[in-house]
């Protein structure tokens, strides 16, 4: 069974910047695409960013320029930089990882806060 331990969130000002990283474990996952979502209170859960196997990129508009996502396959950890961070970035963000066929697995989630 695939399971993925999120960690780095926290308390951070606006403007400032955190590092979240997902390390699964398990065989196989150099195959797997990985990535983000997050939910904030009150909201549905909303995509933020995901890498393929391949090291393609791609992200939800609003965090664009200032995140960035990252993997080390021999880790099998998935990075997500957030830079500039905003009050509007508060959020549980969870990672995922989703086979070439089949559903996705998903981490139990960390808190991001941006506040002053």
């Amino acid at each position: 069974q695939v399971q993925l331990v999120e960690s780095g969130g926290g308390l951070v000002q606006p403007g400032g910047s955190l590092r979240l990283s997902c390390a699964a474990s398990g065989r196989g996952f150099s195959s797997y695409a990985m990535g983000w979502y997050r939910q904030a209170p009150g909201k549905q859960r909303e995509f933020v960013a995901v890498i393929t196997s391949g090291g393609s990129t791609n992200y939800e508009d609003s965090v664009k320029g200032r995140f960035t996502i990252s993997r080390e396959h021999a880790k099998n950890t998935v990075y997500l930089q957030m830079n500039s961070l905003k009050p509007e970035d508060t959020a549980v963000y969870y990672c995922y990882a989703k086979p070439p066929l089949g559903k996705a697995s998903w981490g139990q989630g960390t808190q991001v806060t941006v506040s002053s």
